[in-house]
C-alpha cells in the first residue's frame, strides 16, 4: 500500500478526568476538548483508525496516578468497542508501548495528534513519530498547555508556552493547522 494510500489515525492522547483536577486549572485553550470531540466524530464518521493513549502513572502523587480516582479517560471521547486503547507510563507514547507496532499493523504511516499537554507528552510522541518516519497532522485547536516554571523560577504563562510548542514541532516534526483545516483538507 503506497503512503498516500494508507490510512490516516486519530490518536487521541492523555485525555484524561485528572486534565480537570485544580492544578490543571492554569491550561490554555478551553475548547480543546470539543475540538477534539468533533475530529473524533469525524474520523468514526469515515471509519477511519482511532486510537486512545491512556496515562498510567506509577506515582501516587500524579494525577494520572493508575489506581487513583482520575485516570480514566473523559467520556467525551471514550473509546469505542475495536478502538485500541495503548496504555503508557512515560511521557512518550512510544516508548514501551505497543504503539508503533499497532500503526504498523494498520499500515498507518500517516496520524493525527490530539490530546494534552502540547509541550510535555504531545511534544515527545511527535518527535519521536517523526524520527519513526511517520508523517504527523497537529491540529493546533485540538490541544492545551498550562503555565512552566524553569529551575531558576522563571514562569512562562500557558499560551506562551503553547504558541512556542507549536511553533517549534510546526518548523521541523509535524504540520500543524487547526481542525477545521484538517476536515476540509480530509472531506
Amino acid at each position: 500500500m503506497s503512503q498516500a494510500l494508507s490510512p490516516i489515525a486519530l490518536i487521541i492522547l492523555d485525555v484524561q478526568d485528572a486534565i480537570d483536577r485544580p492544578n490543571w486549572n492554569a491550561k490554555n485553550n478551553p475548547g480543546y476538548l470539543g475540538v477534539i470531540q468533533r475530529l473524533l466524530a469525524f474520523w468514526r464518521s469515515k471509519g477511519w483508525p482511532v486510537l486512545h493513549i491512556k496515562h498510567d502513572e506509577q506515582a501516587p502523587s500524579s494525577s494520572y496516578y493508575a489506581h487513583g480516582p482520575w485516570n480514566a479517560i473523559k467520556r467525551e471521547v471514550a473509546p469505542l468497542a475495536g478502538e485500541p486503547v495503548i496504555v503508557k507510563q512515560q511521557n512518550c507514547a512510544f516508548i514501551g508501548t505497543q504503539l508503533h507496532a499497532t500503526l504498523t499493523q494498520m499500515r498507518v504511516k500517516r496520524f493525527v495528534l490530539a490530546g494534552v499537554v502540547i509541550h510535555n507528552s504531545m511534544d515527545a510522541t511527535v518527535r519521536a513519530g517523526k524520527a519513526l518516519g511517520y508523517n504527523i497532522v497537529l491540529p493546533s485547536d485540538a490541544t492545551t498547555a498550562v503555565p512552566v516554571v524553569g529551575a531558576d523560577g522563571k514562569s512562562w504563562d500557558a499560551q506562551t508556552v503553547y504558541e512556542l510548542t507549536l511553533a517549534i514541532l510546526g518548523d521541523e516534526y509535524a504540520d500543524v493547522v487547526s481542525a477545521e483545516e484538517l476536515i476540509d483538507q480530509l472531506a
